[in-house]
């Protein structure tokens, strides 16, 4: 591939301490962070002045009295955090993850449509369908629906959404005093949706908003996934724990988008990557070295048995991982469980050595090293088809974000492969997509980006 034809993207996945699951007990770390919204807005400034695309929060909808005991589970609802950092940012794209397993559309619609107006048009919408029985024990349910089943909602979910953002046209604010017509009502549509799962009139009670709607961000790689990123993703956000697998899942899913009539280059893949850098290798090594060793096993082996839907607790620690479930059997994340089955029979791990593999990063790539091989390995993935760019998980927040923003990020600029400035104030301009078209109006005049 030409990198001279191409910028990489490169979004903060904020987590307040880390993404090492030890991160809070690290020395330098103030656990207070974790709800210190100054705390946070620091960190925000900091990804804006190094010119990244957006943050990127994650959510889920559960926790446990076990997983209380040794992990810094708290994290604040992101639509709540990222409308404040809205006010206290001015380029960087603000993406918040909401899954469609335990929300309405309407309600969603509305709540990305304000932070999009709110903004000034840098609102992302990471898509999920959660994959655990304790989420779904919070919300009237006692087990997670099937991966089917979720993802047949999802797409419903966002057929409906997508029908609320288009119901208000372009040009349908009227706005005259004189008249008293505030809108041309023949250019607000009421969607009248009736599907399998959701039953909504329409329109939204308030008007498109500056990016036409939010960017759409998909999180998941198994087949079901794939397709549905295929159909609505305009960024894909993955894991992969080689290159060669990357590859292949950047060709497949790119071969997917474009079947289906879309331009493959309008959708953009981000595999997740934990850095921890050092002024040598060794020294960065030693730092992760220290971080495992403030891993606990029994939360760690907690983590491990939620992720891949399968309780361990039974199995001794320095024994293979059991046999799981074939892929399709299992009912919650699918991709994920495949990688961490995959990644224990490729380096023949014990369930311990896998516990320390996934502790900085829950199956992202983890790499510790100088800022010259973080950048050698960012720019490998994305000159060879592998990334389109990356989402960015440090390890440890504290140092650790200064580490890659001061180093790395300078590095790739140098390179040529990362913006210097902001072309743009809206995410999609960051990311070099179009404006929406409307599907209620087909010969609107759409306004430049």
């Amino acid at each position: 591939m030409d990198k001279q034809n191409r910028s990489l993207h490169l979004n903060l996945f904020l987590a307040s301490l880390g993404h090492h699951e030890a991160a809070w007990r690290h020395p330098a770390s103030d656990v207070n962070g974790i709800y210190d919204f100054r705390y946070l807005e620091r960190l925000a400034q900091k990804a804006e002045q190094a010119k990244l695309d957006s943050l990127f929060l994650a959510d889920r909808y559960s926790t446990s009295q076990k997983a209380v005991k040794y992990g810094a589970v708290g994290c604040l609802e992101p639509l709540t955090l990222l409308s404040a950092l809205a006010v206290v940012t001015k380029h960087i794209g603000l993406i918040a993850t909401v899954s469609t397993s335990f929300n309405e559309p309407y309600n969603i619609a509305r709540r990305f449509a304000s932070l999009d107006h709110l903004s000034g048009g840098r609102a992302g919408w990471n898509i999920i369908t959660s994959g655990t029985d304790s989420e779904a024990q919070n919300f009237n349910l006692d087990q997670i629906p099937a991966h089917h089943q979720r993802y047949e909602r999802a797409k419903e979910f966002v057929e409906v959404a997508l029908k609320l953002w288009d119901s208000w046209e372009e040009d349908a604010l009227i706005k005259d005093k004189a008249s008293g017509i505030y809108a041309d009502n023949s250019k607000v549509h009421e969607p009248n949706h009736r599907g399998k799962h959701f039953s909504v009139r329409g329109p939204l009670n308030l008007s498109r908003s500056p990016q036409g709607r939010p960017l759409l961000v998909q999180a998941g790689s198994s087949a079901d996934g794939k397709d549905f990123a295929a159909e609505f993703a305009e960024a894909i956000f993955t894991a992969q724990q080689t290159i060669e697998d990357a590859r292949a899942f950047y060709a497949d899913v790119k071969a997917r988008i474009a079947q289906l009539g879309r331009i493959p280059e309008h959708v953009k893949i981000l595999p997740g990557i934990c850095p921890i850098i050092g002024e040598s290798e060794a020294e960065a090594k030693e730092k992760e070295a220290q971080l495992h060793e403030l891993t606990h096993p029994a939360y760690s082996l907690l983590q491990l048995s939620n992720r891949i839907g399968f309780d361990l607790s039974a199995y001794p620690l320095d024994g293979r991982l059991p046999e799981l479930p074939a892929t399709e059997q299992i009912a919650g994340h699918q991709s994920r469980t495949q990688l961490i089955r995959d990644l224990a029979d490729r380096e023949k791990l014990t369930i311990r050595e896998l516990l320390l593999r996934l502790a900085g990063g829950r199956g992202h790539l983890t790499i510790a090293g100088t800022a010259k091989q973080v950048a050698d390995e960012l720019e490998q993935w994305f000159v060879s088809g592998a990334a389109d760019g990356f989402n960015i998980m440090p390890q440890l927040t504290y140092g650790g974000l200064d580490d890659f923003l001061d180093q790395v990020v300078p590095e790739l600029q140098r390179r040529g492969l990362f913006r210097t400035e902001y072309t743009g104030t809206k995410l999609r301009d960051h990311y070099g997509l179009p404006y929406p078209s409307n599907q209620y109006a087909a010969s609107l005049e759409l306004p430049s980006t």
